[in-house]
């Protein structure tokens, strides 16, 4: 898996552009599902990442690329089912978080605006 181009709002992975946050579990990209999170947007100033999104779970490691500027706010929920897990959290703005991608035993959440 190779990320070719990112950008504010747009990465493209593998030749496939996105203009909406990913995830990447397993090798395999979706779109984040976040909008069971958006009500939470007024509290945050931002829609947060929370458990009751599309989180890819099964994993040693959730790296979670929290956008272009490190905007992204995550949920104490989410903190805390990664620790009931075993999984280790790793948040980081997104440039940092896709170098490198290794889908082995690490999965992505890809906020690719601010």
């Amino acid at each position: 898996m190779e990320v070719q181009e990112l950008s504010f709002g747009k990465i493209v992975i593998d030749g496939k552009v996105y203009d909406r946050d990913i995830i990447i579990s397993n090798g395999k990209t979706e779109l984040r599902k976040k909008s069971v999170s958006r009500m939470m947007k007024g509290k945050y100033g931002h829609t947060p990442l929370t458990i009751h999104e599309n989180i890819p779970w099964e994993c040693r490691i959730l790296i979670v690329g929290t956008g272009m500027y490190g905007s992204l706010p995550v949920t104490e929920d989410v903190y805390k089912k990664a620790k009931e897990l075993g999984v280790e959290l790793i948040l980081k703005r997104t440039k940092e978080a896709v170098k490198n991608i290794d889908t082995t035993h690490t999965n992505f959440v890809l906020h690719i605006n601010c």
